[in-house]
C-alpha cells in the first residue's frame, strides 16, 4: 500500500475528537476519509455517516477504521470492517471479554488484515525509559495508584458503569497496560476487592494484590470517586532505589531523585498509536496484546464484590 491509509474514525465522543483527530491529522501515512457516529459530531469537510453499514452502502474507498466506541458494541462493528477488509484499530480495551478479542483476531488473520490493540498508555514517555531501568534490577515491591473523578473524566456517559463498561477498571487498565510492559516477568493475581454502587453493574473502585512466580508484591488501587488532585502513579521499589512513573507515565523520576530525559519524538501518546498503526498495516501484521485486559476479567473472576452507596451523577 504506497497511498495514505484512508481510514473511517467511529464513534465520535470526547476521546475521538480530542486525540484521534489530532493524531490523524499529523501523521503523514494516514488521512481521515470519514466519520461514523449516531450521536457524536462530526468533522468539518469529512463525510459522516450513522453506522458502519451506511458508510459500506456508500461505496466510499476505506481502509481501515478507528474504534472509538463503548467496548460493549465494539466486537460487532470490527466483524463487519474486517469482512470488508479494512484493517482495525482497537481503542482500549479492545473488547468487553477475552473470547472476543480472540474471534477477531483469528478473523483478522483469515482476512489477512492488520488488527492493533492500543493501549495509549504505554506510549508515554516515561514508559519505555521505565522498562529499561527495570529490566536488569532486583524489585522488592510494585504499588499502583490509579485514582481519578468519574464526573471529570466521563460526564454523562452511564455505560461505563453499566455490565460490560469495566467500571473503575477503564482507566485502571491503562496502569496494568504499563506494569505488564515495564515488569520483566509475568505476574497474576492474588486476591481482590471490588467496590459496586448498589444502582450499577460494573465497580467504581477496586484494591487488588498481584504476584509472579518469585513471590514479588504487587498493589493496585483503583478509585473512580477521587476529588481534588488526580493520582496516577506507579512506584517501583528495587534494590537500587524506587523508580516512580507519575501523571500517567509522563514524568519518570529515577531513584537518586533526577528525571529522566524524556524521549518524546512521536509528540504524545495518540501520535505514537496512530504511528504503530501505519507501520504494522504497511508489514501485514497485528499487535493484539490482551494481558491487561486478562488481568482485569481474572479481578472479576477472584475478586470479592462489596456493595457501596449509589453513584450519582
Amino acid at each position: 500500500m504506497s497511498q495514505k491509509i484512508r481510514l473511517a474514525l467511529v464513534g465520535m465522543g470526547k476521546i475521538a475528537h480530542d486525540q484521534h483527530v489530532p493524531a490523524i491529522a499529523g501523521n503523514a501515512d494516514i488521512t481521515l476519509a470519514a466519520t461514523v457516529s449516531r450521536h457524536g459530531e462530526g468533522v468539518a469537510d469529512v463525510p459522516h455517516f450513522r453506522d458502519i453499514d451506511e458508510l459500506i452502502a456508500s461505496g466510499l474507498g476505506i481502509d481501515a477504521v478507528a474504534l472509538c466506541t463503548p467496548p460493549q458494541v465494539r466486537r460487532a462493528i470490527a466483524a463487519r470492517a474486517i469482512a470488508q477488509g479494512w484493517h482495525v484499530f482497537l481503542e482500549k480495551p479492545p473488547g468487553a471479554t477475552l473470547a472476543e478479542v480472540a474471534q477477531l483476531r483469528a478473523a483478522a488473520d483469515a482476512a489477512g488484515i492488520s488488527l492493533f490493540a492500543s493501549w495509549h498508555s504505554r506510549y508515554a514517555p516515561g514508559v519505555e525509559p521505565a522498562r529499561a531501568f527495570l529490566a536488569d534490577a532486583t524489585i522488592t515491591k510494585v504499588t499502583v495508584t490509579w485514582r481519578e473523578d468519574i464526573r471529570v473524566w466521563h460526564p454523562g456517559q452511564a455505560w461505563i458503569l453499566e455490565a460490560g463498561g469495566f467500571g473503575v477498571f477503564d482507566p485502571g487498565i491503562n496502569a496494568l497496560s504499563i506494569v505488564t510492559r515495564i515488569l520483566p516477568r509475568p505476574f497474576f493475581i492474588e486476591e481482590a476487592e471490588l467496590d459496586f454502587p448498589a444502582n450499577c453493574d460494573a465497580p467504581i473502585a477496586a484494591r487488588i494484590r498481584f504476584s509472579d512466580d518469585a513471590g514479588l508484591p504487587i498493589e493496585a488501587d483503583f478509585d473512580f470517586r477521587q476529588e481534588g488532585p488526580q493520582s496516577w502513579d506507579i512506584a517501583v521499589e528495587t534494590d537500587r532505589g524506587t523508580l516512580t512513573l507519575h501523571d500517567g507515565g509522563a514524568r519518570l523520576v529515577l531513584p537518586d531523585g533526577s528525571e529522566a530525559e524524556q524521549q518524546a519524538a512521536l509528540h504524545g501518546e495518540y501520535a505514537g498509536l496512530y504511528h504503530r498503526f501505519a507501520e504494522i498495516v504497511r508489514a501485514a501484521t497485528s499487535d493484539v496484546d490482551i494481558a491487561p485486559l486478562r488481568h482485569v476479567a481474572d479481578a472479576f473472576l477472584r475478586g470479592r464484590r462489596i456493595t457501596v452507596e449509589p453513584f450519582v451523577e
